[in-house]
C-alpha cells in the first residue's frame, strides 16, 4: 500500500522491489529504497502530523549542519521557518521509525524553478539517503511541470557542490560566499529518477 491506495496489481514483494514495474497508482518515484547500510527506508510527501518531528530534527542538528543562516537557531524560529516551507512548498520526508531524519522542500511550489532546501540529521549521513531524497524531489517537481530547480550552497562546501554537479546541476553564479546552481528539467537525470525499479541499472 502506498499512502491510502491499495496496490492490488503491484509486483513488489517486501523491500526487494528490483522487479517492480510500477502501477498507475505509483508516485513519481518509488518511495521504497534501501540505504548504503542495508536499512529499508521510505521517502514520501509531507503530512501535517510530521510537523513536530521535522522541527525536532532541525532543533537537534549540530552546528556543522547549519549553513547560510538555516535552519534558524531557536526552536520558535525553526517552527516559523518550517511553517513557511510547508505552506509555500513541495515537501518530502524520510523517517526512521517515529522520527524524521531527512527533509527536502522546493519553494515556492508555484515557481517555474523553485529553490531547493535539503537537510539530513547528522546521524544518518553518508548512507545515500540525501541523494535519494534529492532524486525524489526532482521527480515530484517534474511531475508538477516545473521547469527546473535552483539552490544556493556555500562556496566552501565543495562536497555538496560536487554532489549537485554529479546529479546535473549547473553553476549559474558565484560570489565570495555562495554558489547559485540550477537543474533544468531537460537534463537526462529527470527521466532516470522516474524509472520503475525494474527499469533501473543495477
Amino acid at each position: 500500500m502506498i499512502g491510502n491506495v491499495e496496490e492490488t496489481d503491484s509486483v513488489c514483494t517486501g523491500w526487494d522491489n528490483s522487479s517492480c514495474e510500477g502501477t498507475k497508482h505509483c508516485p513519481p518515484r518509488c518511495p521504497r529504497f534501501v540505504d548504503k547500510e542495508g536499512v529499508p527506508r521510505i521517502a514520501r510527501r509531507f503530512e501535517p502530523a510530521d510537523f513536530d518531528a521535522i522541527v525536532d530534527m532541525y532543533n537537534d542538528l549540530d552546528s556543522y549542519s547549519r549553513t547560510q543562516g538555516i535552519p534558524p537557531a531557536t526552536r520558535s524560529q525553526i517552527e516559523s521557518w518550517v511553517s513557511s516551507l510547508v505552506e509555500r512548498g513541495l515537501n518530502l520526508v524520510v523517517e526512521d521509525n517515529i522520527r524524521i531524519i531527512g527533509h527536502a522542500a522546493a519553494v515556492p511550489a508555484s515557481a517555474s524553478a523553485p529553490e531547493l532546501v535539503i537537510f539530513l540529521h547528522q546521524s544518518v549521513r553518508n548512507r545515500g539517503i540525501g541523494s535519494e531524497l534529492l532524486k525524489h524531489l526532482i521527480a515530484h517537481a517534474d511531475d508538477q511541470d516545473r521547469d527546473g530547480l535552483t539552490l544556493n550552497v556555500s562556496c566552501g562546501n565543495n562536497r555538496a557542490i560536487t554532489v549537485y554537479e554529479n546529479i546535473g546541476f549547473d553553476e549559474i553564479e558565484r560570489t565570495e560566499t555562495d554558489v547559485e546552481m540550477e537543474l533544468s528539467m531537460d537534463e537526462p537525470i529527470v527521466d532516470r529518477v522516474q524509472l520503475f525499479p525494474a527499469q533501473r541499472d543495477r
